[in-house]
């Protein structure tokens, strides 16, 4: 028999698993998202998130708690009655009482090869630490973060010039169809689950704003990684100063070359800039409030002269 499910996510990542379950003929009994945000124009206007969205599609009633102190949000939930939880990028912590509130447990559809990325940035951290291969795992959830058995994987590659926003993309409907394969083996009583491994562990934490400036005195390769790892958002960027201002520049594409010069000097007039080792050319650039922009495109209206230095 179909499975009855709770899904619990937010972002776009989540949608085409939420799709995906109701394609496969489960019944999706709730979902569960983050409230609708301030947004729009002048961030005058209520969001509903992108799963929020879909599930209105699909006419599944929607539920947006903060969070699961109250107990009557807790009750709510087992009042479901589900065989299954299944949780992509909710953006909540699971106290216990959720994580045991159904037949089998929260299932969770996490975007690294675990242990390896646990946390809040698995995809732009595994770029920007230069990883080849990341993947989709299905893990029961337990009171740890993503430290739960492990039931399915799927591995990636990430392609060297490869940015946060492809592999996101390409990650998300791989993660669909595990998940989808994870409750049809749920649902046959074989879906295996497997311990993770106590060695390689590693924490993908949240982006901080901090971080995102370009740091041209490390090595060519680190910067690469940097500017895919955080593109297209929230993006790397330099201070480059235009018309006597300093302006941000954000860097939304990169190439690794050769060159060498003092780190942050502009060597020709293709945007070569170099770095602690080599050099990198940036592929697209974005100014503030403007749109992103191949680099020639870029440089036709904002010329940057060879010998310029680039904080």
């Amino acid at each position: 028999m179909p499975l009855r499910i709770i899904f619990m996510g937010t972002p776009e990542f989540s949608v085409p698993t939420l799709l995906a379950l109701a394609e496969d003929g489960h019944e999706i009994a709730a979902v569960y998202t983050q409230p609708p945000r301030p947004g729009g124009r002048r961030g005058l206007d209520l969001q509903k998130s992108p799963v929020h969205q879909a599930a209105e599609r699909l006419g599944v009633p929607v539920l947006t708690p903060v969070n699961f102190r109250q107990a009557a949000d807790r009750q709510a939930f087992r009042d479901f009655e589900a065989d299954v939880a299944v949780v992509v990028a909710y953006g909540l912590l699971l106290p216990e009482e959720i994580l045991s509130g159904t037949r089998y447990g929260c299932y969770n559809g996490h975007a690294s090869l675990l242990p390896r990325w646990r946390g809040a940035a698995p995809i732009q951290r595994a770029i920007m630490a230069g990883d080849r291969e990341t993947g989709m795992m299905v893990m029961k959830m337990d009171k740890g973060l993503d430290t739960g058995p492990v039931a399915l994987t799927r591995a990636v590659p990430i392609g060297e010039t490869m940015t946060a926003g492809e592999l996101h993309d390409s990650l998300m409907h791989v993660g669909a169809a595990l998940m989808s394969e994870a409750m049809e083996r749920l649902e046959a009583g074989e879906l295996p689950l497997t311990p993770q491994s106590d060695e390689g562990v590693a924490y993908a934490a949240k982006i901080s704003k901090e971080e995102t400036r370009i740091d041209f005195s490390r090595p060519a390769g680190d910067v690469h990684n940097h500017i895919r790892g955080l593109s297209p958002f929230p993006g790397a960027w330099f201070e480059l100063a235009i018309a006597g201002r300093a302006e941000r520049i954000k860097v939304l594409g990169s190439q690794k070359v050769e060159g060498t010069g003092a780190p942050g000097t502009v060597l020709d007039d293709a945007l070569t800039i170099a770095c602690g080792e080599g050099a990198v050319r940036p592929t697209r650039l974005q100014r503030a409030g403007g749109k992103a922009l191949p680099t020639a495109d870029f440089l036709r209206g904002t010329p940057i002269a060879a010998g310029t230095r680039i904080a």
